[in-house]
């Protein structure tokens, strides 16, 4: 599959998501970036406007790049938000808020993508989920959740196309060197008058030390050109500093006491 593909790509603003754009553009491959707004200095890659919350602005994205280049091939899901703070400060607003983007802004794309990829008889979905979506991560407990929910929407959409040969995959980063940890939000209730004040501290520390030896987004680029033009591509592909993909592959083999001690230890708790 390494022939000149149409894809399409949530999230270009900056990180993971312009990694991607850029690599495959280097690759040859047509990319069109979708993002709310549009990049602050123009390049050669084509924006596209999207929201993911808003149905029409994705289904008018989609409708955008098939005008513009006759197909859609892949599309990578990436674009994404992080709330920090406990479960119990965490609103039910804010929760929903993360849901609409992480979970059914995908759902949303994917919607939008596969009739035309069914049409063509041809097409592939990659979704950027996260170590968090395989391990439940403490004070960022709704974003693990809503990439937990990504995990199993993946699987069973990946059985489901199975017929029309549309293979779905799901890339799990850890800690990539970008601008999504400085731009979390902190959940209201998160302030000096929190139970949990004293232990986000601890946590925020270690979070700080592990980003500064983050690695790079382009070797997440890597990953995704891999997968665009390998032939059959496998569900899974993690990528990010050696612990946390171990501790991703090791958590079904441990006895669940003795792998939840090692997290609580890893983040001093």
């Amino acid at each position: 599959m390494s022939t000149k593909k149409s894809i399409l790509i949530t999230g270009t603003s900056s990180g993971i998501g312009k990694a991607c754009a850029d690599h495959l553009t280097r690759r040859g491959h047509q990319v069109f970036g979708a993002s709310r707004t549009p990049p602050a200095v123009a390049g050669p890659i084509p924006w596209i406007s999207m929201d993911v919350t808003d149905d029409r602005s994705v289904q008018e994205g989609v409708e955008d790049v098939v005008r513009r280049a006759g197909r859609l091939d892949v599309v990578v899901n990436n674009a994404g938000m992080g709330f920090l703070g406990a479960i119990e400060d965490t609103s039910i607003e804010e929760a929903k808020r993360l849901f609409e983007v992480n979970l059914f802004g995908v759902l949303r794309v994917c919607r939008a993508a596969l009739p035309v990829m069914r049409r063509q008889g041809s097409g592939r979905i990659v979704n950027i989920s996260s170590i968090g979506g395989v391990l439940g991560l403490p004070f960022e407990g709704l974003y693990s959740a809503s990439k937990f929910a990504l995990e199993g929407l993946s699987e069973a959409l990946r059985m489901e196309l199975r017929p029309w040969g549309i293979p779905v995959v799901l890339v799990e980063p850890g800690d990539i060197r970008t601008d999504f940890p400085k731009n979390r939000i902190r959940t209201r209730e998160s302030g000096t008058e929190s139970a949990y004040r004293e232990t986000l501290e601890t946590v925020l520390g270690v979070m700080a030390r592990d980003e500064q030896n983050a690695s790079s987004p382009d070797l997440v680029a890597r990953v995704v050109g891999r997968i665009v033009e390998r032939e059959s591509p496998a569900l899974r592909y993690r990528v990010g500093p050696f612990l946390q993909v171990l501790a991703a592959r090791v958590k079904g083999l441990l006895p669940s006491g003795i792998f939840e001690a090692l997290v609580r230890s890893a983040y001093k708790l």
